[in-house]
């Protein structure tokens, strides 16, 4: 069993773990997808800004270099050495550091640039161009240590030609540390988000961890007073709160169960044990004289009606508890209505029916029914005289009507028996609605003590209240409320 049980929880927690697991990695992947498309749009705007931008300055210095050989008859020498008014040559390398090296009419080298550029075939041709102004462009041309873009402009008639050029190996390398630093940036923040969502998921886990075990020492043990150890208000909260909930409802309705077995077994003893001793005696019947045979054949009788109505109502009793008959609309006053044509037939009683306001509620007809019964029973049980009618008077929401302990006349209708009996002492007042409970002065009548009680747990299941009270000029008033919402719980 121990192992079992062991084992048990070892899957719970390894699916728990599995949960936190997953929810690890989703949290660490969502981080890497968001930061690698991040970091993909960063670099590439970055890149294609910086690519345009140098790309738009070299134009720019080539487009210059034509406008002027076009414009003005230079030579070699205007751009051999630096002119300390700023000659052509400055113009040249002042704006982006360009290398400028010049070539003669032989293509042979005049001014060498810092570093060389290599002479090709292309730039001998131009060189030795008659039109001034024409362009051979070279890109990606490997340089001493780095890669240049070159391009070749004719001075014309054949003077010679002047090279410029611009490096971009440098601005590739800073592009390739960028890309390093934003692929060590992406790797970090997978990491810390996996660990952030390592964490988060230990803290959201560690309260399922709780619950799970909570309900596997429920399901271990039978136990259900188990506290729930429950703190926040996010969803696991509100899991564990209802968890916690339901624990506590299942333990009241096991209260409830155990009280009524007890309670029942002990009313059921005493009709039982007198039964058995009539029963004895019926194997003497023959040696009895004929009043005394009356007298057991009647105390049989009685006590197995009592034993009846005893098994009857707690039946009712648990229907009640278990009622699953549906809700819908009905009136209070039509059930009146019916239960007082059942109660003249059945007691040859008069009993009439008062109604004010409207009556309607959403309840279940049944158990209504059976909860307005036992108050007209009890009501014909006890006031033996008969001399004045029983009254069912159902008043509806908003009417006036007499206070009453217990009673809730907001938005409730009310359905209130009143009788002329002996009615009921001030301290018997507060318990007469639990089960078995009778006074001392009704132990002597016929009952069981739970048609009280039947109409409490109906009551209650309606969102209402059970009341009783003692009536001017003697008799009681007996009854209960229905929220107009009606159904409550179900019981």
């Amino acid at each position: 069993m121990r192992s079992g049980a062991r084992l048990r929880r070892w899957v719970a927690r390894a699916r728990l773990s599995s949960l936190r697991t997953t929810f690890t990695v989703s949290f660490a992947a969502v981080a890497a997808a968001v930061t690698v498309l991040v970091g993909f749009l960063s670099y590439d705007a970055a890149a294609r800004l910086v690519r345009v931008d140098q790309q738009t300055v070299f134009e720019g210095v080539v487009q210059d270099l034509l406008d002027e050989v076009r414009h003005s008859a230079l030579t070699p020498a205007d751009f051999a050495t630096a002119d300390a008014d700023g000659g052509p040559r400055d113009e040249l390398i002042r704006p982006s550091g360009t290398v400028v090296q010049v070539l003669g009419p032989d293509a042979s080298v005049v001014d060498r640039g810092h570093p060389p550029l290599p002479v090709g075939a292309d730039d001998r041709r131009i060189a030795a161009a008659r039109p001034a102004g024409q362009l051979v462009e070279h890109r990606d041309v490997d340089v001493g240590d780095g890669m240049y873009r070159v391009a070749t402009v004719s001075l014309g008639d054949g003077r010679g030609a002047v090279q410029i050029a611009q490096e971009f190996s440098d601005t590739e390398d800073l592009l390739r540390e960028l890309q390093q630093r934003t692929v060590l940036l992406v790797g970090a923040v997978v990491i810390a988000a996996g660990l952030f969502g390592w964490w988060l998921a230990r803290r959201i886990t560690s309260r399922l961890v709780r619950l799970a075990g909570a309900a596997e020492d429920v399901a271990r043990t039978g136990r259900l007073g188990i506290q729930v150890p429950v703190a926040g208000y996010d969803e696991v909260a509100r899991l564990g709160r209802s968890f916690d909930r339901m624990l506590g409802r299942l333990a009241q309705s096991e209260e409830d169960q155990r009280r009524l077995v007890q309670d029942a077994g002990h009313e059921l003893r005493t009709p039982l044990t007198s039964l058995r001793t009539n029963i004895s005696m019926l194997r003497r019947i023959d040696e009895l004289p004929p009043a005394a045979r009356g007298e057991l054949v009647a105390d049989l009788a009685q006590e197995s009606r009592e034993l009846t109505d005893l098994v009857n109502e707690l039946v009712d009793l648990a229907a009640g508890q278990s009622d699953r008959e549906p809700l819908q609309r009905v009136a209070l006053a039509d059930i009146a209505e019916d239960v007082a044509v059942a109660a003249r037939r059945r007691t040859g009683r008069a009993v009439t029916v008062r109604v004010s306001g409207d009556t309607v509620v959403d309840g279940r007809p049944g158990a209504l029914q059976r909860a307005l019964s036992n108050l007209v029973d009890n009501a014909a049980k006890f006031d033996r005289g008969g001399g004045e009618p029983i009254d069912i008077v159902v008043t509806g929401a908003g009417m006036p009507v007499g206070a009453s302990a217990g009673a809730d006349v907001g938005a409730a209708v009310r359905v209130e028996v009143l009788d002329r009996g002996p009615g009921i002492a001030e301290e018997d007042l507060d318990r007469v609605f639990d089960r078995f409970y009778r006074a001392p002065d009704a132990r002597s009548l016929p009952g069981s003590g739970l048609g009280l009680s039947i109409v409490r747990e109906v009551a209650a299941a309606h969102g209402g209240d059970p009341f009783a009270r003692r009536r001017e000029g003697g008799g009681s008033a007996i009854g209960f409320t229905v929220g107009r919402g009606g159904g409550g719980d179900g019981g």
